[in-house]
């Protein structure tokens, strides 16, 4: 043949877009499709490549195949021989093993079983449009198969391509309607229904003897067929059988994805290599040279090319080397020979008559040109294929969408675990609410939801398993937020709220049990007992689950009740100047002197969290801790320290405006940021009377404390002008504010003295203060404490005689373990609520 009359080997693609000349004697003769797919395996023998090699009798595909730096994907190659009229389609993919090699490259280490599983059926599905491709522009179609044994996976795919291709028919129609081609091609899609043809390789272990004689034990009576083709004829019986039992073949021809014929042989045998390689390498340089000669001969076209074909494949015994007759028995065809029985149907323009039955139908056939050949192949590549058209995007969607009929034939592995998983859910779902409250918190959802899955993984198998664990996710969460669900506030003192979810009523809004979700306030059934501002009022409160509940409104309400005409500083609160004011989110950078510093020294503080809930350091303890608030003392403090430069530098607290857009979120505290105010006051400082209304003798009269616990420690001071001795302290002794002596500095007397004097003797210039931390927990139990870890225990008359000396020189804790536990297991703890101070 000469190279002018062959086109070289491309891709389907590029041969559609490519431009061919054809040779003017040939442009109007018709064109034989013939398309090649099937499995490939790595031992030796000609793979599906050689057999175009062996069909053209010409070198197309290398000895070793492909480069290995090729794609994963599906592919079809082309290859056009204008001098037979033959266009040869091969179909690579997956169920070849060099694809298969890559593919298992390209999937990572790392990559899960489900990926792994997407990725394996997303290149099957591939494989199924490509081979919807070739059945629907391919008049014949081999079949290729490594072995003799016939493939049954095959009916499952071959009944998942018919089912496609009923469901895009009419997506279809719409791409070719404009081609021009006959009706019944753009009815059916195809110019005829195509022939499917089987081509097995035989395996080395049924190689059988030269003569081929299996008489039975009678060796002068040779068979009439060969072992080979008997072995054909056994194949297209079974073959035909089992696509006739699974409704792939059917009597009318023209509703089949493919045809059979019914008195031609649809199923060849190549036999097995020679053994001998010399003289396989002498048989085909025979071979070779003998069409050397043939060459020069006229071409002959139609019927007598075909059977000069077949004395030229006798004669130089082409193909196979049991085409020769031996002993009697009949002359097995060439590979050649058994395609061109089929094709010289189509280029006769005789078609397929393969309907049976008592009423066969004829069915469609059509010859084309290559022309129109390639617009028709163009469109539908572009619509099952491509997917580079934006005019039919629309229809590759609608395509795509319909892939999904392809998941119950082909996706057995997860048909089956889906249906195991979804037996598996209900098992987790009564996992997850057995032994459930009506309402419960998200760490009770979380463990129950843990149960559930534990359930779910001991019964759930197969690739389905993580889709289905959102959903049982998904499923349980819906259950817990459909009425299900705590409300997951918790209050100042750790208790969760009692009630479901629902929202906080507004400014002046009412509780409403029947909204969804319902309107009410927090509530933990949890009761404490506290007292008022002035201690002289006890009342029971309920658990506090904010600030305001916690420091103000209590109080408020007692207030009114109590200690409402007393005598009282009122401290600075937040003043808005706009109607949205904000709080403060990010407190700003302070100098170090004014993380201390406090001037709130004399102020009693009120049962509040403050380790919990205050903005600043949750390890402060309260601004009389005097050890650390030198700078609350005036000229007490340190005189040589930095801190005290650093403070008559800043402008005082006074000088300072406070902020009316922003406000302190929590409570003041001695590290809260100048310049910010809180909307409430969480401290008081009441005038519970004169200085003699308390008797040291008898301690406060008033509810709660615990017995002996209520005296004040007392605390003697200097109050006249001393003597040059004393020449110590230089402060000014004016009767002011600064004539208070710091707590934490030492007296020194003429002796050299550390304290205050004996118990029997007492000076003239003494004054006595008392001074006392109160502690109070919640149920009431109220004490004055003498340390951090001593309580005041006065047993007889003569009142505490314990000195304060010792609670003032030291960070009073502001939780201490209350004396007077309960049966519970439950600890009680007492916290520091007031400071009293006696002045004299």
């Amino acid at each position: 043949m000469k190279e002018t009359n062959m086109c070289p080997l491309l891709s389907v693609a590029d041969l559609l877009q490519a431009e061919l000349q054809e040779d003017a004697a040939h442009r109007d003769d018709g064109l034989c499709v013939v398309g090649i797919f099937g499995k490939s395996n790595m031992q030796s023998g000609p793979p599906k490549e050689s057999i175009i090699n062996t069909l053209a009798d010409k070198h197309i595909f290398t000895l070793f195949g492909e480069p290995e730096d090729g794609a994963a994907d599906s592919h079809i190659q082309a290859f056009y021989h204008q001098e037979s009229r033959v266009l040869y389609l091969l179909l690579s993919s997956v169920c070849d093993s060099r694809q298969l090699l890559r593919a298992c490259q390209s999937l990572s280490a790392g990559t899960g079983h489900s990926d792994a599983h997407d990725f394996w059926k997303g290149l099957e599905r591939q494989h199924c449009l490509h081979l919807l491709y070739m059945f629907s522009v391919c008049h014949v179609l081999l079949l290729v198969h490594p072995n003799q044994t016939f493939d049954v996976s095959y009916d499952r795919l071959f009944r998942a391509l018919d089912a496609l291709r009923q469901k895009v028919l009419p997506l279809i129609r719409a791409v070719i309607k404009d081609c021009p081609v006959s009706k019944e091609w753009k009815v059916n899609c195809r110019p005829c229904p195509p022939r499917l043809l089987f081509v097995f390789q035989m395996n080395g272990s049924l190689k059988v003897s030269g003569n081929g004689s299996e008489s039975g034990g009678n060796p002068d009576k040779p068979k009439k067929h060969s072992p080979r083709r008997r072995l054909q004829h056994a194949l297209e019986d079974q073959i035909y059988r089992i696509f006739r039992k699974s409704r792939v073949l059917t009597n009318q021809s023209s509703n089949c994805l493919f045809t059979v014929p019914a008195n031609q042989a649809f199923v060849y045998v190549i036999p097995t290599v020679e053994e001998d390689p010399v003289g396989a390498l002498l048989g085909q340089l025979r071979s070779n040279c003998i069409l050397s000669e043939q060459d020069t001969t006229p071409t002959v076209s139609g019927p007598r090319r075909y059977q000069q074909m077949r004395r030229s494949a006798r004669q130089s015994g082409f193909g196979d080397p049991g085409s020769m007759s031996m002993g009697g028995q009949l002359v097995d065809c060439s590979l050649k020979e058994f395609l061109w029985q089929h094709v010289e149907l189509v280029l006769t323009k005789k078609g397929f008559d393969d309907s049976v039955g008592r009423n066969p139908q004829p069915s469609h056939f059509e010859l084309p040109t290559y022309s129109k050949w390639v617009q028709v192949a163009s469109r539908l590549h572009q619509v099952l294929i491509s997917n580079t058209d934006e005019e039919i995007a629309e229809l590759v969607t609608k395509v795509q969408g319909q892939l999904k009929v392809l998941e119950g034939f082909l996706d057995a592995d997860t048909k089956f675990s889906e249906n195991r998983c979804q037996k598996a859910l209900p098992l987790a779902h009564s996992a997850y609410q057995s032994n459930l409250p009506h309402n419960y918190t998200t760490t009770v959802h979380k463990n129950q939801l843990a149960q559930a899955l534990r359930v779910y993984s001991q019964h759930a198998r197969g690739v389905a398993f993580q889709r289905y664990a959102l959903q049982l996710h998904e499923d349980c969460y819906k259950f817990w937020s459909n009425g299900h669900q705590l409300c997951e506030e918790r209050s100042l003192t750790d208790q969760h709220c009692v009630h479901k979810f629902h929202l906080l009523p507004q400014l002046g809004e009412k509780p409403d049990m029947d909204r969804n979700p319902p309107i009410l306030n927090h509530n933990s059934r949890g009761r404490s007992t506290s007292s008022c501002n002035c201690g002289r009022k006890q009342a029971p409160r309920e658990d506090p689950f904010d600030i305001q509940a916690a420091n103000y409104d209590f109080y408020q309400m007692l207030e009114e009740k109590c200690c409402g005409k007393l005598e009282r500083i009122e401290f600075p609160v937040f003043q808005p100047s706009t109607p949205d004011p904000a709080p403060a989110s990010d407190q700003a950078p302070r100098l170090p002197c004014e993380v201390t510093g406090s001037g709130d020294a004399e102020r009693l503080k009120e049962p509040s969290t403050a380790q919990s809930h205050t903005p600043g350091d949750t390890s402060l303890s309260l601004a009389l801790s005097l050890g650390q608030s030198t700078d609350s003392l005036g000229p007490y403090g340190d005189g040589e320290g930095t801190d005290t430069q650093v403070q008559q530098k800043r402008p005082s607290l006074v000088d300072r405006q406070p902020s009316t857009v922003e406000y302190l979120p929590g409570m003041m505290h001695s590290g809260c940021p100048k310049g910010l105010l809180p909307k409430f006051s969480s401290w008081s400082l009441v005038k519970l009377g004169p200085a003699k209304s308390y008797n040291c003798h008898t301690g406060l009269e008033q509810p709660g404390f615990l017995p002996g616990s209520s005296f004040l420690l007392p605390w003697d001071l200097v109050i006249r002008s001393r003597s040059e001795e004393d020449a110590g302290l230089t402060e000014p002794l004016d009767g002011g504010t600064s004539s208070w002596p710091a707590p934490n500095k030492t007296l020194v007397g003429k002796r050299g003295s550390t304290g205050g004097l004996g118990r029997s003797r007492r000076r003239d210039d003494m004054a006595r203060v008392f001074v006392g931390f109160e502690y109070e927990d919640s149920r009431g139990r109220r004490f004055i404490s003498c340390g951090p870890d001593k309580i005041v225990k006065v047993l007889g008359p003569g009142g505490a005689k314990d000195p304060a000396t010792r609670v003032l020189n030291t960070d009073m804790p502001l939780y201490i373990p209350s004396p007077s536990q309960g049966r519970g297991l439950k600890p009680h703890f007492a916290q520091l609520a007031r400071l009293y101070v006696v002045v004299p």
